[in-house]
């Protein structure tokens, strides 16, 4: 069955436009996956209400772009997106990185319905739907990476998302501003490993990427980086 791509004609440059300046490589099945994911998105908004951005070309960036920027810095094959509504960054992620494993966990069935009718569409074979509070979806075995989009607060995320994580796996939550004051609040036994400083075409505001992990030593006190200690122009 062929992928159903959005009408207007400006939507696929712009995609084109945006992953060139982040330096990403993809293959047009990729775009094409990527801009069916869009039309889908528009389509089912229209009644289940998935994201406030009504905009088409706003998708493009604060979006599928915005998702895309934290390509670089993935680890592990096998993540879990948390709350991830719409699929965000989950889907897109999937679509680029055919070998790695996504697990996309949300508690709103109708969001769910969704992800599961994008899933077939698209034909991700490297991605399943989970409706589920986080604190009680017990997986076979855990995750190399546990990934949020302003799912909740630093601290909340690694406190509800621990037992998804094994030992050497990492929590990458994607945040707006640097979220000093959150990083404050993160418990003993947990250190942050980096902190990109993100850049997507066409968004003026901040974007941050936080990588934690288990801290193997937790009675030596490290600081709290009062400013990103990792920088990313992608």
């Amino acid at each position: 069955m062929p992928l159903k791509l959005p009408s207007e004609a400006h939507l696929a440059p712009s995609l084109d436009a945006g992953m060139k300046a982040m330096a990403i490589d993809y293959s047009p099945e990729q775009r094409d996956q990527l801009l069916a994911y869009l039309q889908l998105l528009i389509t089912w908004n229209r009644a289940y209400n998935l994201t406030a951005i009504r905009d088409p070309g706003e998708m493009v960036k604060l979006h599928l772009l915005d998702s895309l920027a934290v390509l670089p810095h993935l680890s592990g094959q096998k993540l879990i997106d948390v709350g991830t509504g719409a699929g965000l960054p989950g889907i897109p992620l999937a679509i680029m990185c055919p070998d790695r494993h996504f697990t996309l966990l949300d508690s709103n069935g109708k969001k769910t319905r969704f992800l599961f009718q994008a899933r077939c569409d698209l034909g991700l074979s490297n991605l399943v739907e989970i409706q589920s509070r986080v604190e009680l979806h017990r997986p076979t075995a855990p995750y190399d990476a546990v990934l949020s989009r302003a799912f909740t607060s630093i601290a909340d995320m690694v406190d509800k998302c621990s037992h998804l994580l094994n030992a050497e796996g990492s929590f990458l939550a994607m945040k707006g501003k640097f979220p000093q004051s959150e990083l404050s609040e993160v418990g003993k036994g947990y250190k942050v490993d980096a902190s990109h400083t993100l850049q997507v075409p066409g968004v003026d505001g901040e974007r941050h990427l936080l990588v934690i992990s288990r801290d193997p030593q937790p009675d030596i006190k490290t600081a709290v980086p009062k400013q990103p200690i990792g920088q990313s122009s992608d």
